[in-house]
């Protein structure tokens, strides 16, 4: 307590101060004071000391000072200069948005910021629901700046429920599926809440077997609302859904650019081939034969990319939330965009018959479909048609259209069939697995699942966005400008050595030594399709497969079966292409919006956030399809279906339906009238008395016991009888002798084997 300070409260007389005297005094002081701090500062000595005691005692009760541990005081509200805190969001800036470990008040917890440049030094960084220790300071405004000392754990685990109102309080059911247990929630605790709000909780620690408790902290909606599944996904996985003021104004204030330093492509009939739903279009394609005579038989390819870097600048407003989302996430009832509106569906999407800056790859192949060359350019278009992916195929085929559109699509198909010669002998992997969509009726709920169907202009836009991506790769490394990669490294040793032991079981084969190549995979699925069984191998093969990260380290990418590739063809929606936009501004040297030496310097960490950004947005989609699908079934409970097997563990089977590609589970109790022994390496399992089999890929029928829409949940019962008992494994052409049992196999290699649902994701 400095001098100065005592001085200033210190009384003319040995009166005990006043209440307002003392929280005067307490909100001047750095620290918690004790009681003999008051008194000396006050002159307050004696028999008076008593008096003064039971002031104190009465601030307290009327909840005007917190008297702590250790006989210290502190103006209620007030937080100590070092203490716990959890971490519970992020802000706009990039700001750690805190508040105290355990805070017990009725009131609301001051807010406490640690800064986002002071938390980026921290190793690692930390993040929501990490509890760290640090050093206080007051802002001013009953907030408090904080310095992290050291990270301490996990905080208060939250969940976001449904709030159930009861007489004294009310009950809160978790949506996510590992929170097994309701939580009780006391009046005092519930805040705001009403019936059917969606609310986020905080469990509270609890003695012995009584009632789980918690709290809540904020409505986040209600279960009513048509999106409530949508809504349940993006705050579970924190994805931001509104844009800040200050992005917003930007994105407003942003002009189309003029046609300096750009090529003028806007009589070229350039078009747009998208689903016939889809609402921003960053991809335009022209193709015409090569007028070239020493390239017979060879094409002239455009693909031109809306130029986002033109709008969005490295460490802008617009940069800063663009990397805090990483991607847009797509939902059946919504898109949350990486972008405001105003560039996602306006001056970045390539409208048809308008003028629209792009960033484009004039590419030149042979008969062969070998790319020759190719140059980058900024450019000015304007879409000469939207097509649907139905009415570029009617096209190809004859189907009407003005004389110039016709021409480019018919040009296009004639291009793809020369780089579908190149692909061929390139050998990508063939991993073509079914994929359904959900349909949405006026009023929210499920009207049908629909399988997609695949056309050849599917394939025809995939190849050329694929060659570019290539271009673009290739331009970076020859420029030497750092660059962001689409890496997919080849299987793991150990989840290739699996893989050939439950292929084995099926009399596959899946070569040993050297470096496996999609080709291997390739030359199983085209057995496996004349067998009937292209699905189940399938569903092997995808599980041997890495997950595809961004990275600044080139390790080519496996499933493709090229030595390098990075994203180029989506900046709207995807940050990574953005940022290889800019990269190949400051390589060509193409104008404003290149690359900025402190962005370049950063790329390493926006590679590993955009890659987990990717997952969490796959996790909320299968999140929000699961309940949409449960949502679809719940009146069919009670009803057998077909479905496949898709993952087999020690608890269960995890089963998906073939009329809409609804995951489900089969807990082991419900699977037939004996025990089933799990063998992992050969994905299956087998009878203890029978030896009857269960195995992944296997068509059984099943009936749906329990539809939970509110976590996604589906349980099913076992309905088909298992496989007949496997005494000999099926011997092979000029093989000799009895092969060895798969159950010996696979014993000793019973290592833990992913069994998720995840849907494949196109590359």
């Amino acid at each position: 307590m400095s001098k100065s300070k005592s001085a200033k409260h210190r009384a003319p007389h040995p009166a005990l101060p006043s209440k307002q005297e003392i929280i005067a005094f307490l909100g001047d002081s750095d620290v918690a004071a004790r009681r003999r701090d008051i008194a000396r500062a006050f002159g307050v000595k004696g028999a008076a000391r008593a008096e003064l005691r039971a002031l104190l005692k009465e601030m307290n009760e009327e909840g005007m000072i917190n008297l702590e541990s250790g006989r210290r005081i502190a103006k209620a509200g007030a937080l100590p200069p070092v203490t716990p805190i959890d971490i519970i969001d992020v802000d706009d800036d990039g700001d750690l948005e805190c508040e105290p470990a355990g805070w017990r008040d009725d009131h609301d917890p001051p807010m406490i910021r640690v800064g986002a440049a002071h938390a980026a030094k921290q190793k690692p960084p930390p993040g929501v629901g990490d509890r760290v220790l640090a050093r206080l300071t007051p802002a001013g405004d009953g907030s408090y700046e904080a310095t992290i000392i050291k990270a301490i754990g996990k905080g208060a685990h939250r969940f976001l429920a449904v709030y159930r109102q009861t007489r004294g309080g009310g009950i809160a059911d978790p949506v996510e599926r590992r929170a097994r247990h309701s939580f009780t929630v006391a009046k005092p605790d519930a805040g705001d809440a009403k019936d059917g709000d969606l609310v986020w909780i905080e469990a509270q620690s609890a003695r012995g077997y009584g009632p789980r408790r918690a709290r809540v902290r904020t409505v986040e909606g209600h279960i009513d609302d048509r999106h409530a599944f949508s809504t349940i996904a993006l705050a579970n996985h924190g994805i931001p859904t509104a844009f800040p003021a200050a992005v917003i104004a930007q994105a407003q204030k942003a002009r189309p650019p003029s046609m300096d330093g750009r090529v003028d492509l806007r009589e070229t009939p350039l078009v747009t081939i998208d689903p016939a739903d889809a609402r921003d279009h960053d991809d335009a394609i022209f193709a015409e034969p090569d007028p070239d005579p020493d390239n017979p038989g060879g094409h002239r390819v455009i693909v031109a990319i809306a130029d986002v870097s033109f709008f969005v600048r490295a460490g802008d407003a617009l940069d800063r939330e663009a990397i805090r989302r990483g991607n847009s996430v797509y939902l059946p009832d919504r898109v949350v965009p990486m972008l405001p509106e105003r560039l996602s569906n306006d001056l970045c999407s390539l409208r048809e018959h308008e003028d629209r800056p792009c960033l484009a790859v004039e590419m030149t192949i042979d008969s062969g479909g070998a790319k020759k060359r190719h140059r980058f350019m900024r450019a000015m278009m304007r879409s000469a048609a939207k097509l649907s992916y139905e009415e570029a195929q009617a096209i190809s085929k004859g189907g009407a259209a003005a004389p110039e559109i016709a021409a480019a699509v018919r040009a296009l198909f004639s291009a793809f069939r020369a780089r579908w010669t190149e692909r061929s002998k390139r050998a990508p992997l063939d991993l073509d697995l079914p994929e359904r969509r959900i349909i949405l009726g006026k009023t929210g709920d499920v009207e049908k699942i629909v399988r997609r169907e695949r056309f050849t202009a599917h394939r025809v836009i995939e190849e050329f966005m694929i060659l570019a991506n290539v271009a673009a790769a290739e331009t970076l490394e020859r420029a030497r400008t750092p660059r962001i990669y689409r890496v997919h490294e080849q299987p793991a040793e150990d989840d290739l050595e699996g893989v050939r032991d439950y292929l084995e079981t099926l009399d596959y084969t899946l070569a040993k030594g050297g470096a496996v190549r999609p080709a291997n995979f390739n030359q199983i699925l085209k057995i496996a399709e004349k067998r009937g069984e292209k699905e189940m191998i399938s569903e092997v093969v995808l599980r041997a497969q890495r997950q595809a990260i961004y990275d600044v380290e080139n390790r080519g990418h496996f499933g493709l079966n090229l030595p390098r590739y990075a994203h180029f063809t989506s900046p709207i929606r995807r940050y990574a292409d953005l940022a290889v936009h800019r990269a190949l501004v400051a390589a060509c040297r193409l104008g404003p919006g290149a690359q900025t030496a402190a962005e370049a310097a950063g790329l390493d960490d926006v590679a590993r956030q955009i890659s987990d950004y990717e997952r969490r947005a796959i996790a909320a989609e299968r999140e929000t399809a699961d309940r949409y699908l449960s949502s679809y079934l719940e009146g069919r409970v009670g009803g057998e279906f077909s479905a496949r097997i898709r993952g087999v563990t020690k608890f269960g089977l995890f089963v998906m339906l073939d009329e809409t590609g609804a995951d489900g589970f089969i807990p082991m109790r419900m699977i037939g009238g004996e025990r089933f022994r799990f063998e992992d390496g050969a994905h299956r399992l087998v009878g203890e008395s029978t030896g009857g089999i269960y195995r992944l890929g296997q068509a059984v029928r099943v009936r749906l016991a329990e539809a939970v829409p509110l976590t996604g949940g589906l349980r099913f019962d076992m309905l088909s009888e298992p496989l007949p008992a496997e005494r000999k494994r099926r011997g092979k052409k000029n093989a000799g002798g009895p092969n060895r049992p798969s159950a010996k196999r696979s014993g000793a290699k019973n290592k833990k084997r992913r069994t998720s649902n995840a849907k494949p994701r196109r590359d």
